[in-house]
Parts: C-alpha cells; sequence; structure tokens
C-alpha cells in the first residue's frame, strides 16, 4: 500500500513541473503608442526654462509617463496632437512613432533600436512654450523583449541576442529577430507597436511565447 504523503508530494510535483515546461516562455505584451522622449535642452524650449516633468504613470525601470504632451508635425503640415512625454529626460530627443503615423506625417522614419538616432527621421515638435525642430531623431522601435537577469538565466538568453516570438491569439503570428534587452530593473516583458498589435490581434497584458533560435 502507497504511502499517502509520497503519493501527494509526486503529484504536486508533477503540477509544478508541468507548470514549469508550460509556462517558462511565456512573457507578457506591452504595446507601445506614439511617444516622445525629451532632452533638457529640448524641454526647457517646448515648455519653458527650467520646467520638470510631473509622472502621470510609473513605467519600466526609471521611466514613467508624463502629464506633459506635445504635438508632432511633419512635412504634409498636419499634426498629430496630445503625444506623451516619458520622462526622465535623456541626452537626445527620440520620437518613436507607428508606420500608420507616417502616413499622416508625411515622413519616412527607419526601423532602430532606442537610442539609435543617427541620421534617422525629421520633425517639429510643438509644445505650449514654442517649438523645436528635429534634424534627426525620429524612429519606428524595433520589436523588442525586455528580460530581468533572472528570466534570462533560466531560459538561456543573452542581452543582445534575438529570438524568434509566437503569437497565439485569433490571428495567430510568429514574429522574427525580436531583439532581447536584459537588466536588472525591467519587467519581463515584449514591447510592439499598436500596427503590430492590431495586426495579429492582441493587447496589454495578453501572452506571447519566446522560440529560441
Amino acid at each position: 500500500m502507497y504511502d499517502e504523503k509520497v503519493i501527494a508530494d509526486a503529484v504536486i510535483k508533477a503540477i509544478e513541473q508541468l507548470k514549469n515546461d508550460d509556462g517558462n516562455n511565456d512573457i507578457k505584451v506591452g504595446v507601445s503608442a506614439r511617444h516622445v522622449h525629451l532632452s533638457r535642452e529640448d524641454l526647457d524650449i517646448l515648455f519653458g526654462k527650467g520646467f520638470e516633468l510631473t509622472k502621470k504613470k510609473t513605467l519600466m525601470g526609471r521611466e514613467f509617463a508624463s502629464d506633459q504632451q506635445v504635438t508632432l508635425v511633419g512635412p504634409s503640415l498636419r499634426a498629430i496632437e496630445n503625444v506623451r512625454v516619458l520622462g526622465p529626460v535623456r541626452k537626445n530627443t527620440q520620437v518613436e512613432i507607428s508606420r500608420t503615423d507616417t502616413f499622416v506625417l508625411k515622413v519616412s522614419p527607419p526601423v532602430r533600436p532606442s537610442g539609435d538616432i543617427k541620421g534617422s527621421e525629421k520633425l517639429v515638435l510643438v509644445g505650449p512654450k514654442g517649438s523645436v525642430y528635429l534634424n534627426e531623431g525620429v524612429i519606428i522601435a524595433n520589436r523588442h523583449i525586455h528580460l530581468t537577469p533572472e528570466y534570462a538565466q533560466k531560459n538561456g538568453i543573452n542581452d543582445g541576442d534575438y529570438v524568434d516570438v509566437l503569437v497565439e491569439s485569433i490571428k495567430p503570428t510568429k514574429f522574427f529577430d525580436v531583439q532581447v534587452r536584459e537588466r536588472d530593473d525591467f519587467n519581463v516583458e515584449m514591447h510592439i507597436d499598436t500596427d503590430d498589435a492590431n495586426a495579429c490581434g492582441i493587447k496589454n497584458g495578453d501572452n506571447v511565447k519566446i522560440i529560441k533560435k
């Protein structure tokens, strides 16, 4: 006759193992709408000398969505208003938009990792106190995954790796060559823009699965 405790322990262990096997590569999705990162100089021009961004919502790491918004104006002279400014201030101003936004603004930004703005697209930013002409700084952000060191180590993934991602939704999709970024103040989350989210029928908080190459 089997010991009941031994059986119970075996069942619990099996259930935990199944959970780990099924979910160890599942990550949540964060959908990024168009937004702006400002340098100290450009923040002063747009909102006034010495102005400080006020926090509306805490995001990942040190970043936060501020209460402040700006207007984007491209060569079409058509504007996209109420574009959220993210804090804190950065060394260089960066505007992240979707491909759909480019049809309104009549610009052709490259798909780049955040921070890689050399030679990127031009645009005008308008704030309550002034305007800024950007010679460069407008990009379409590449698809990327934020990982904690613990998650990356557990799953054999390194900072800078490129992985494929399976989307099991009403519109099943596979994203290729998604960049991995690892840092100890990150959450485990894949970031895509609104175009990608709409194309595959997913939203904030949905899960996708990493497929290692």
